[in-house]
C-alpha cells in the first residue's frame, strides 16, 4: 500500500424508520457530500483499489454515491467496522496493506478521527496539521496519507465537504 484514505460516512438522518442507529440513511446533504468527495478524490488521482466499508446503511450509501467517480474498485462490506475503535480500524488497514496500492477505509467516528490523529502523531506531523484535525472530523471528511517504505502513514491532506463548497 502506498496510499491510505480514512473517511467518515456522509451526513445521515437523525433517525431511521426502524429506530436503529445502524439503519440510519443519508440525508439529502449527505448524498451531495458523498458525490462531491468521490469526484474530488478521483480528480486528484486518489482512486482506491480496495475499499473497506462499514455495513451500516449510511456508510454503504456513502460508498454508493461515490463509486461512479472511481470506476472498478474491489469493495468489502465489513460489519466489524461499524462504530469500531481505532485499534480495530488499524488492524483492518494493516491486514490489507499488501492487497492494494490505495486503500480506502470508510467508517465512523470517533474511530476514524482517533486513528487519523494517531497516524499524525506517529509520523511527527506539524502542530498546524494536528490542530486542523483537533477541530474534528466532520461527515464525509477524508484524511489522506502516503505510506512510506517503512510503513508509516505520512499526512498528505485533509478534505472536508466545506472545503469543497458543500455545506
Amino acid at each position: 500500500m502506498h496510499r491510505l484514505i480514512l473517511m467518515r460516512h456522509a451526513q445521515a438522518e437523525a433517525s431511521s424508520p426502524s429506530g436503529g442507529d445502524e439503519a440510519r440513511p443519508l440525508s439529502n446533504t449527505g448524498r451531495k457530500e458523498a458525490v462531491r468527495m468521490g469526484q474530488t478524490l478521483a480528480e486528484r488521482g486518489l482512486t482506491p483499489d480496495l475499499a473497506l466499508v462499514s455495513s451500516a446503511v449510511r456508510t454503504r450509501q456513502t460508498w454508493d454515491q461515490m463509486h461512479d467517480a472511481f470506476g472498478d474498485v474491489e469493495v468489502r462490506d465489513e460489519p466489524r467496522l461499524y462504530n469500531a475503535p481505532s485499534d480495530v480500524l488499524r488492524r483492518f488497514v494493516e491486514s490489507c496493506e499488501d492487497e492494494a496500492g490505495c486503500l480506502m477505509l470508510l467508517a465512523h467516528n470517533p474511530g476514524v478521527h482517533v486513528l487519523a490523529t494517531e497516524y499524525l502523531s506517529e509520523s511527527a506531523a506539524s502542530p498546524a496539521i494536528l490542530d486542523r484535525l483537533a477541530g474534528g472530523f466532520p461527515t464525509a471528511a477524508a484524511a489522506l496519507f502516503t505510506v512510506d517504505v517503512a510503513g508509516r502513514c505520512v499526512f498528505e491532506g485533509f478534505l472536508t465537504p466545506r472545503d469543497l463548497g458543500v455545506a
